[in-house]
C-alpha cells in the first residue's frame, strides 16, 4: 500500500468516525432569538427562519442563530425589547404596541386607515427609522429590521357593518392606537397580546378580536368566532414589528460578520417581511371561507364611513405627539410621501 493511500484511508476513515459519532464544529458566534408565537406561525417560519438561515449560510457557520418560540426561554411577550437591552437574550422580534407609548413614532404607521400596502409602508418604515428613529428612540438596540403584516380585519361573535354595531362589543387590540381607534368606534378595547386571543375568545371574555388573517390559523381565531369584517382600499388598521439585537453582542462581531448581518438586514428584509406576512392572509381568509364563516367585505364608501369616524384619533394623536416634542404631522407627510413613492 502506497504511503498516499494510507493517508487517504486514514483521513477518510477519521471524516466517516466523525460523521458517526455526531460530532459538528461549533460556531465562533452563537446567539439566541425569542419571540412569542408558535414555531409554525408565519414569522417565526417564514420570516425569522428564512433570514436567520440566510445569516448563517452567508457566515459560512461562523455565526449560529438558535430560535426560540412561544417564550420558551420565560418571559412575558412586553418583555421582549427590554430581555434584548439587558443581555437576557441576543436578538428579539416583537409587536412594538406591546410596550404602549415607549416608542412613540412609529404609531404613525398604526394609525387607523394609514396604510393601503404592507410592502410600501415597510419599505417607509425602515427609511424613517433609519434616518432618525432608530438613533433616538430605539437607541439602546441594534437595528436590523421593521415592518407591519396586512389588512387588521375585526373577527367577532356577531356581524360588524358599522361603527354603530361595536356598541357594548369587548374588542381586543393589538396597540395603543388600535385601541383608540376602537374606543373612538364605540367599543370597549381590550388589550392583550396576541397569544392570549384564543381562551378570551373561548372563554367570552372577549367578543372579537382584530388581527390580520395570516394569524389566524396559529390561533384557531376563525373556529372560536363566524364573523369577519374586512375593508376596501386603505386597512383599517395594521401594527409595527421591529427585529432587534443587542447592541454588545453586535459591536463584538469582527467587521466582516458585522457586514454579514446587514447585508441580509435593513430595507430589503423588512420589505421581505412585510410582504410575506400580507401575502400569508390568503390561506387564513381561504379557511374561513371553507369553514363556512360569514365574511363581511366593506364596499370603499362603506369603508369610508369608517375612516371618517375614525378621524378624530389623528388629532389626538398629533396632539399628544407635539406634547413629547414630535412634529406628528410631519410623520405623518413623510410617511404617506415615502408610501407614494414605494
Amino acid at each position: 500500500m502506497t504511503i498516499q493511500r494510507t493517508i487517504k484511508n486514514l483521513v477518510g476513515g477519521a471524516v466517516i468516525a466523525l460523521g458517526a459519532s455526531g460530532m459538528t464544529f461549533a460556531a465562533e458566534y452563537s446567539f439566541n432569538l425569542q419571540s412569542f408565537l408558535p414555531a409554525q406561525a408565519t414569522i417565526p417560519s417564514k420570516i425569522i427562519d428564512v433570514w436567520a438561515d440566510k445569516i448563517e449560510a452567508a457566515s459560512g457557520g461562523r455565526i449560529e442563530i438558535t430560535r426560540y418560540a412561544a417564550m420558551q426561554l420565560g418571559g412575558k411577550p412586553p418583555e421582549l425589547i427590554d430581555q434584548v437591552i439587558d443581555g437576557v437574550i441576543d436578538l428579539t422580534w416583537n409587536v412594538v404596541g406591546y410596550t404602549p407609548g415607549r416608542f412613540p413614532s412609529t404609531e404613525v404607521f398604526e394609525l387607523p386607515f394609514m396604510v393601503t400596502d404592507a410592502r410600501a409602508a415597510s419599505s417607509a418604515f425602515w427609511q424613517m427609522m433609519d434616518e432618525n428613529i432608530a438613533d433616538s428612540e430605539f437607541k439602546d438596540v441594534k437595528m436590523l429590521g421593521v415592518w407591519v403584516h396586512g389588512p387588521g380585519v375585526i373577527h367577532a361573535n356577531k356581524e360588524v357593518n358599522t361603527p354603530a354595531d361595536f356598541n357594548g362589543m369587548k374588542i381586543r387590540g393589538a396597540s395603543r392606537q388600535v385601541n383608540a381607534l376602537l374606543k373612538q368606534l364605540g367599543a370597549t378595547p381590550v388589550g392583550m397580546p396576541v397569544p392570549a386571543v384564543p381562551e378570551a375568545l373561548s372563554k367570552k371574555v372577549i367578543d372579537g378580536t382584530t388581527i390580520p388573517w395570516e394569524v389566524t390559523l396559529a390561533l384557531k381565531s376563525s373556529e372560536l368566532v363566524d364573523n369577519h369584517t374586512e375593508f376596501t382600499g386603505p386597512m383599517m388598521y395594521t401594527i409595527t414589528f421591529v427585529l432587534v439585537m443587542n447592541k454588545d453582542k453586535f459591536n463584538g462581531l469582527p467587521a466582516d460578520l458585522q457586514k454579514v448581518m446587514e447585508d441580509n438586514s435593513g430595507l430589503e428584509f423588512s420589505v421581505f417581511a412585510g410582504g410575506t406576512q400580507s401575502d400569508a392572509d390568503a390561506p387564513g381568509r381561504a379557511f374561513a371561507v371553507e369553514n363556512g364563516n360569514n365574511i363581511v367585505t366593506l364596499d370603499a364608501a362603506q369603508s369610508a364611513a369608517w375612516a371618517d369616524a375614525a378621524s378624530p384619533v389623528y388629532d389626538a394623536w398629533i396632539a399628544e405627539m407635539s406634547g413629547k416634542g414630535i412634529d406628528g404631522q410631519a410623520l405623518i407627510d413623510q410617511a404617506k410621501a415615502l408610501m407614494s413613492a414605494y
